[in-house]
């Protein structure tokens, strides 16, 4: 079983332990395989390994898929003890977006929002609380497309739905 296998299954970490037991070393096996597994994904994603690097993709990935922005992100890391700057939060959520590891969300303002979840779907956008939530696709249907220039093709289309509350 490869170490991907081992991870997706859910029974055994790459050390061959179960997750729920802990490491001779008195580690969490969770947590070392927590570890394990994001430095992999940024190496298949290319990426060289680095501390912050590792530590901000646990964040972003330790906990199923999210929307956030890098300031919140930031905040998380100070929160969580990981010294990080503002700047290398968002040089680090660039290379990520350019990696393919996150989606950077085409919502206007003036902050950027990130998408854990690559997959294709579309976005409802709460301009009341600030919220992000992913819409069904089955729910949306594009009825027809502008023609495209000549030599282009159409890589992707996003659909935001922004929302506001009655009388604001």
């Amino acid at each position: 079983m490869t170490y991907s296998e081992k991870m997706a299954s859910g029974v055994e970490s790459a050390f061959g332990c179960s997750l729920k037991e802990a490491c001779k070393n008195c580690v969490p096996c969770s947590d070392v395989c927590k570890s394990m597994d994001v430095s992999r994904k940024l190496q298949d994603a290319g990426m060289r390994i680095t501390r912050q690097r590792v530590e901000l993709a646990q964040l972003l990935f330790g906990n199923g898929d999210r929307h956030f922005t890098a300031d919140a992100l930031y905040d998380e890391a100070m929160g969580s003890k990981i010294p990080v700057s503002l700047a290398t939060v968002y040089n680090t959520l660039q290379q990520f977006v350019t990696a393919g590891l996150i989606r950077k969300l085409g919502i206007e303002g003036q902050k950027s929002w990130y998408d854990t979840n690559i997959s294709e779907h579309h976005h409802l956008f709460f301009e009341d609380e600030n919220y992000i939530d992913d819409i069904d696709d089955a729910s949306i249907s594009i009825g027809k497309l502008p023609a495209v220039p000549e030599g282009m093709v159409i890589s992707r289309v996003e659909i935001v739905v922004r929302l506001k509350r009655q009388g604001t």
